[in-house]
């Protein structure tokens, strides 16, 4: 391990145990601050993550997309940080299970997890939000960006650690390696006893170097082939206003759709509608024999889709649709395909959604609506740490609660045990 990544995790160590001291009114003191040193700061952030944009031309539209920071975003980001104050304060968190046979009184209190790693692309606001769940959770956060936005990661970490300072709080329970080797990451995957949790968001890639060095606990928030399926009792023009935002609102993101799975008995009313959006909009279309057909029919032209595309994350404005016979085939195919991350239901008939999201196993399911809900913000759980596509302990958008876990807390009147 090198000396830097050592000081720097011996840091966030001590700043761990400093932290426990703090009280509620100390961490939304501190998250208030880091908002407004955010804002105070909006030119010279702005600045470095132009930088970034210029050094980075090759990035495709969807990582660019996630990159570009601008004033709003840069408001969005100071926004997020007060919404996550303004959130219950999960450390305040007890549940009474009760009295044991001694007369022992037993309950469960919620306790920060320790020292986080995430590990991250080219999201900069990424930076931001998890610090202030990391804060409103009592835990310390070690933040590696990807190279592409190094500048603005540095910018945004020293907004964050001034805000820390502002409020007489640890500046090392946030570090941002903006900068950092291969190795440096592979020695925080294999830090044991120091990291406790690493948390990778991105593609395979990433994902693969986590899986081959990670010796810590890992949460995967992993690759986004999110589906929505339209039922044979779908409403055919809310099928299509769905599936078109779905796709378009945002397509380098990762509850953005990339399969449409389509009942055959509403292929030709559904792709009647959606087809010409879906053109209009710029959207690049690979489709079976029996969509690609129906889509010639509305004057919609389509590549044929390939095994690889159900297997595809786009992130662009690209869309594979798959025409399914039945509900059991839609299903299968999201099980066989997808990542666990998020799948809709389109339809009027009840016992069917029930079914839907019963059976598909994804960390957000839903029913007559956009997979772009699946966020923290937009289900009214304030900023995210992610979306965890793993089920042990939090699957779906990791707020500040999510970054906890409980401990038995007894109180007694000095019992022994026979």
């Amino acid at each position: 391990m090198s000396e830097r990544i050592d000081a720097l995790l011996d840091a966030a160590r001590r700043a761990l145990r400093q932290a426990r001291r703090l009280s509620p009114v100390d961490r939304r003191r501190g998250l208030r601050a880091i908002a407004e040193a955010i804002e105070g700061r909006a030119d010279a952030i702005l600045a470095a993550n132009a930088e970034d944009v210029e050094a980075s031309p090759d990035l495709s539209s969807a990582l660019r997309d996630r990159l570009r920071l601008t004033p709003a975003r840069i408001e969005g980001m100071a926004r997020a940080v007060r919404n996550v104050a303004e959130q219950p304060d999960p450390l305040e968190e007890e549940r009474d299970l009760g009295v044991g046979p001694s007369g022992i009184a037993v309950r469960k209190k919620r306790v920060p997890l320790g020292v986080v790693a995430v590990i991250y692309e080219a999201r900069p606001n990424v930076t931001a939000e998890c610090s202030a769940l990391t804060l409103a959770s009592g835990n310390a956060i070690i933040l590696r960006g990807g190279k592409e936005a190094c500048r603005s990661n540095e910018a945004i970490g020293e907004a964050v650690r001034a805000g820390l300072l502002q409020a007489e709080l640890p500046p090392d329970l946030v570090t941002v390696l903006a900068r950092s080797s291969r190795e440096e990451v592979q020695a925080l995957l294999g830090a044991v006893g120091r990291v406790d949790l690493v948390i990778p968001r991105g593609g395979d890639g990433l994902m693969s170097m986590v899986d081959q060095h990670a010796r810590v606990p890992v949460i995967r928030h992993g690759q986004g082939i999110c589906h929505v399926y339209v039922d044979a009792a779908a409403d055919p023009q809310m099928a299509a206003d769905i599936a078109l935002n779905a796709k378009v609102h945002r397509p380098g993101v990762c509850n953005s759709i990339e399969t449409l799975l389509i009942h055959e008995e509403l292929l030709a009313s559904t792709l009647a509608r959606l087809g010409p959006a879906l053109t209009n909009a710029g959207v690049e279309i690979r489709a079976d024999p029996s969509a690609k057909a129906v889509l010639q029919q509305n004057g919609v032209s389509a590549q044929p889709a390939t095994d690889a595309d159900w297997d595809t994350e786009f992130l662009s404005l690209v869309l594979a649709i798959r025409t399914v016979a039945n509900f059991e085939q839609a299903v299968e195919h999201i099980d066989r395909h997808g990542t666990n991350h998020t799948a809709a239901i389109v339809s009027g008939d009840e016992a069917a959604a029930e079914r839907f999201l019963t059976e598909v196993d994804a960390s957000c399911v839903l029913w007559n609506a956009s997979t772009r809900f699946n966020d923290g913000g937009e289900l009214g759980l304030g900023a995210e740490m992610g979306i965890s596509t793993t089920r042990m302990h939090a699957y779906g958008p990791m707020s500040a609660r999510e970054m906890t876990a409980e401990k038995i807390v007894v109180r007694g009147r000095g019992q022994v045990r026979a």
